[in-house]
């Protein structure tokens, strides 16, 4: 596997600070603070009930929270709020509508209705967005066609155009079979050194988040760990959670070498 990269800078990040969600007098969410930074992937797991998808849907501003949420980049001179990419877990939609790719772009980009016709330039935008997640032939498929991993590529496409300075996925391999979530996972890894994207992706499933992410988030209402995959998968309460998870001696971002300004596995 060969990718190419933009030598991400490591340095921008976007900060969760004193986060807290309550519903009532009941508290979701209690003091997250977590820093998210750009060409690493951060994969959050926990219980169920504990709290993944609330956490994202406050840093989307979908629920009220209280805290700070900030993109921190040395080379400007000022903060500012992250632009933020999102893929849902599954989109509901009428698969007998004749409603096509290039339509899911248009319909997001434009207030003109797509059946008016799509622009040159939504095309082209389109079209190269696809071509980063490598399925550009599908841009006149329609929906209702689409495999679970098609689809899902073809919204985290949506995703990152523009570009984001975070992206936030929630279980996007939940309806995807083994092969189409290796390949998602993949292209995440390339999308996370050639467009030096921060990511946090919410994963039930442990095997492949301990073979791809940067940095693991216990979350359990509050953080209950943070850190390498070994880390956390060998604290104790991570254990008592979900049992002995395996973690590669050398995990697949960390095989990566730099040779050239490329990424060679």
């Amino acid at each position: 596997m060969k990718f190419q990269s933009s030598s991400p800078c490591g340095l921008c990040c976007t900060r969760i600070a004193g986060l807290n969600v309550s519903y009532g007098i009941e508290k979701i969410l209690s003091e997250i603070n977590l820093h998210v930074h750009c060409g690493e992937l951060t994969v959050l797991i926990g219980p169920n009930g504990g709290g993944k998808t609330t956490l994202l849907k406050a840093i989307l501003g979908e629920i009220p929270f209280e805290g700070e949420l900030r993109f921190l980049d040395p080379k400007q001179e000022s903060n500012r709020k992250p632009s933020i990419g999102y893929v849902p877990q599954k989109m509901e939609f009428d698969s007998d509508a004749p409603f096509c790719v290039i339509d899911l772009f248009a319909s997001a980009m434009s207030s003109r209705p797509a059946w008016l016709g799509v622009s040159d330039n939504i095309r082209q935008r389109a079209l190269s967005a696809l071509e980063r997640v490598k399925i550009s032939h599908l841009l006149d498929r329609r929906i209702g066609t689409l495999s679970g991993g098609e689809l899902q590529r073809a919204l985290l496409a949506l995703a990152i155009e523009p570009l984001p300075t975070l992206l936030l996925l929630d279980e996007p391999t939940a309806h995807v079979d083994r092969n189409g979530m290796e390949l998602f996972y993949e292209i995440v890894t390339n999308l996370k050194h050639t467009q030096d994207l921060s990511i946090l992706l919410v994963s039930h499933d442990l095997p492949l988040a301990a073979r791809y992410a940067d940095r693991i988030v216990l979350l359990d209402n509050k953080i209950l760990a943070v850190g390498s995959p070994a880390d956390v998968f060998g604290n104790t309460k991570t254990i008592e959670f979900f049992g002995k998870i395996e973690v590669p001696e050398y995990n697949s971002i960390k095989s990566f070498k730099y040779i050239d300004g490329e990424i060679h596995a």
